[in-house]
């Protein structure tokens, strides 16, 4: 097969002007062209009067042809051999596997890293034992609504831990910035497809799932991996790691101990926890686990009517079909130095109350697959830094993190409603006293306030300036009654579990520290990335 790239079309094109575009493209009679799909499909807006779909498709031509082709084409043309993006395991385990020498791997955590790291080690005939201190998808889908309608929060079960990890309230956006030379974003997004979510996903630029879906999607794999020897443990938290440690203080694992007081073996455990697993972060800094701080972001979410963006971004294609929800992605550089920028941007969707500890507020965001409601939200955020910003010691971040969620949680009223601002308001430093025409969608409620209170001056005087500035690449941005809701702290991890190039611990032979709590990811597609990559790192340790 061959693969052509750009080839775009009006939106509205009629269906059989792919394949003449296609023959075109080739300059080959229609009769010499067999058979064609759509790898991928995209859309260019930046004309709004003028808005294109852009096509990657794989093209069958008689027999011969596509050789001739290539041979004749320069070495910089849009189309070239399709390229096999099929997985490929870099090694099996036999049946007799464990043997008495080796004990099984461990999964710590069961988000989007730890689900992937599973399903491969099982697939690979490792027979992984999965370790979550949460509860499994449907009863932590349960408690998370408990909290957002009743106010009534589980500590180990809500949208930051359970099974799914904190993805799986989200907008389900399964697109990454990675490098992927191997094409393991299509592994993940493969088995995903398996597990039920829409084929689409497989072919769509910007491809999204919507919690819904990612629920049964992901009891789905739970039920694979248990298929193929892998077990699942829920409620099981982890309170100690054990290490042999040398005289250098290099370490090797040994097995853990549960918050159940059982000891299991292990020397080979990935460690997957997600960015909020602080009580983790800290046994593991007790335990003499090399960590480092690093950069993250801070600020709110902003909501504006979705029929607002889709105007700015779509004009009269507004509302188009092949088009969906607009989304958006900005950034600004501030007269103060600062960097903000657009984060989790969820089209027709809501804002969520995303804490895990009790006196806290953190906003997230959420959509389903249709992004049908009638909001738009996305967190704006400044980036700060542990040497300009939090360089006392490693857990500065986490520090900083837990000081302003707990001043949300105050200004919120201390009952879990989160501080909110009309933006006009924001913008000329005084209170919000009543909403406007923008209903804030954040569960359990809000609280108008003034949310210069909440964040540092500098990060306050930051979003102020690039509000303004992202009004002239969106317009209606900046406008009046759009809401600001505090506040966004969870963005990253303000911490890395530093690994080597062989993807274990810096100084901790047998823990592979993965995905977004470790440092190594940002999002549902780059950890489950990573989740394979750890996998594949133990199955070459193991067997050699």
């Amino acid at each position: 097969m061959l693969r052509l790239n750009e080839i775009k079309l009006p939106l509205n094109h009629e269906d059989d002007e792919l394949a003449a575009a296609i023959v075109s493209k080739l300059g080959i009679n229609a009769a010499d062209l067999l058979d064609f799909s759509v790898f991928k499909r995209s859309h260019d807006a930046r004309n709004k009067s003028n808005i294109l779909l852009v096509y990657q498709v794989d093209a069958v031509l008689n027999e011969g042809m596509e050789s001739d082709l290539l041979a004749s084409l320069p070495t910089n043309s849009s189309v070239g051999p399709t390229p096999d993006t099929r997985y490929q395991f870099v090694t099996r385990a036999n049946d007799d596997f464990p043997v008495s020498t080796q004990q099984r791997p461990i999964v710590i955590g069961f988000g989007p890293c730890g689900i992937l790291a599973a399903l491969l080690l099982a697939q690979m005939g490792f027979k992984p034992i999965v370790l979550e201190r949460g509860q499994n998808v449907r009863q932590r889908t349960k408690d998370t609504w408990d909290f957002w309608r009743a106010r009534k929060l589980k500590s180990e079960s809500n949208v930051q831990f359970g099974e799914g990890g904190a993805g799986t309230f989200s907008d389900g956006k399964l697109y990454s910035q990675v490098k992927d030379k191997r094409h393991l974003g299509r592994k993940v997004l493969t088995e995903f497809v398996k597990a039920g979510a829409p084929e689409e996903i497989l072919s769509v630029s910007k491809p999204h799932i919507g919690t819904f879906k990612l629920v049964k999607m992901v009891a789905a794999i739970r039920e694979e991996i248990i298929r193929l020897g892998g077990e699942i443990r829920f409620e099981q938290k982890v309170e100690t790691i054990h290490r042999n440690i040398d005289q250098e203080g290099n370490g090797q694992v040994t097995g853990l101990t549960l918050s159940t007081g059982e000891t299991l073996p292990g020397n080979h455990i990935i460690l997957a926890v997600g960015h909020s697993a602080r009580d983790t972060f800290q046994m593991l800094l007790d335990q003499g686990v090399h960590i480092e701080a690093k950069p993250f972001s801070i600020g709110f979410r902003i909501e504006h009517p979705q029929s607002v963006i889709d105007h700015a971004r779509f004009g009269e294609q507004a509302g188009h079909p092949l088009l969906g929800a607009a989304d958006y992605k900005l950034v600004h550089h501030c007269d103060n130095g600062r960097s903000v920028y657009s984060f989790c941007m969820c089209p027709g969707g809501t804002v969520v109350a995303a804490t895990s500890e009790e006196g806290h507020v953190v906003t997230n965001g959420m959509s389903q697959y249709s992004r049908n409601e009638r909001n738009a939200n996305a967190a704006i955020v400044v980036g700060i830094t542990p040497e300009q910003d939090y360089p006392q010691h490693v857990f500065a971040g986490i520090d900083l993190q837990q000081q302003l969620e707990a001043l949300a949680y105050e200004l919120g009223g201390k009952n879990y409603n989160a501080p909110a601002q009309l933006v006009g308001d924001f913008l000329q430093g005084k209170p919000s006293t009543e909403l406007a025409s923008v209903t804030p969608s954040y569960q359990p409620g809000v609280t108008l306030t003034d949310l210069s209170k909440a964040l540092p001056a500098y990060a306050i005087a930051a979003i102020r300036e690039a509000i303004v500035a992202f009004e002239k690449k969106i317009k209606g941005f900046a406008m009046s009654d759009s809401i600001l809701t505090g506040v966004e702290t969870r963005t990253s991890s303000p911490i890395c579990i530093v690994r080597g190039g062989d993807f274990q611990s810096l100084n901790t032979r047998g823990l592979y520290p993965a995905g977004e709590g470790a440092g190594y990811a940002g999002g549902i597609l780059s950890a489950g990335i990573d989740g394979i990559k750890v996998a594949e790192a133990i199955a070459l340790d193991i067997l050699g």
